[in-house]
């Protein structure tokens, strides 16, 4: 298998996200200003449980939310992928006829379009955060190397897992349920409104049973120094286990779908 047409293709998606900078400059905005009010909230929470809340300080609660905010234009936690609107259109019908493989090509469209995204959003979020409250960060040089690559593995497990909810109009034709299902459960997993460490035991068992924290929650208690050594080597881990597994279900659904797609079109 030949790498270029799938370097390509994440210039393309790369590319054209960078064809909405006024969206970005708006979903900037809107980071700030939620970053500002889970401030008020979160450090409320963590100064009245004496200082710290479930591994959680004023340092480390600013990272999670500035990172966090400043992710969300990259981690797709809609469940809206093109992939799904080419299978209920039946162009993917041309995508199998190219030499690429159609979900390795949907999957580093995606990763492209999310790369782009960080520039715009997670950048300025994070400087944001560092400058009007101040933030936790790692602290030594192999901290930001595994933060890096986290938080290229959760771009990734992101792409991969999202494209299953695409994958799965070979059966369904329309998605839209689905994706709105997923879009509820994944952020609220993945640790977009508060730390999964803050849920129950028994709720936060069932997130860390799912991709979505390796998405999000994890590269953010990575870079936020928060989990250290042995320990950040260990959530890098699952990353890698996650990723393993939904790149393995979206070939297997892939081929699937497309024995099926020629059942239907004959």
């Amino acid at each position: 298998m030949t790498v270029r047409p799938y370097l390509r293709l994440f210039v393309a998606g790369f590319r054209r996200q960078s064809t909405y900078r006024l969206a970005a400059l708006g979903g900037l905005l809107a980071n700030t200003t939620f970053g500002l009010l889970k401030v008020a909230l979160l450090f409320a929470a963590v100064r009245t449980s004496g200082g710290e809340l479930a591994g959680y300080d004023v340092a480390t609660m600013s990272s999670y939310i500035w990172i966090s905010q400043g992710l969300l234009g990259s981690i797709n936690l809609t469940g809206r992928t093109e992939i799904a609107e080419r299978i209920r259109s039946g162009d993917v019908a041309v995508d199998f006829l190219r030499p690429v493989d159609v979900h390795l090509a949907s999957v580093t469209t995606e990763v492209g379009r999310s790369t782009f995204a960080l520039l715009p959003r997670a950048v300025p979020s994070v400087a944001i955060g560092a400058v009007l409250v101040g933030m936790a960060l790692p602290g030594s040089a192999w901290g930001y190397l595994l933060g890096a690559v986290g938080l290229v593995l959760g771009l990734l497990v992101s792409a991969t897992t999202v494209y299953l909810v695409g994958a799965a109009g070979f059966w369904l034709v329309e998605t839209r349920g689905v994706a709105l299902l997923y879009m509820v459960v994944s952020g609220f997993l993945a640790g977009m409104f508060v730390p999964i460490g803050l849920f129950p035991g028994w709720l936060h068992a069932v997130a860390t049973a799912t991709p979505f924290p390796s998405m999000m929650m994890y590269p953010v208690d990575i870079l936020s120094g928060r989990v250290e050594g042995l320990a950040a080597l260990g959530l890098t881990g699952l990353q890698l286990g996650w990723l393993t597994a939904t790149v393995a279900v979206g070939q297997v659904a892939t081929r699937a779908g497309r024995r099926r797609l020629e059942v239907q079109g004959g």
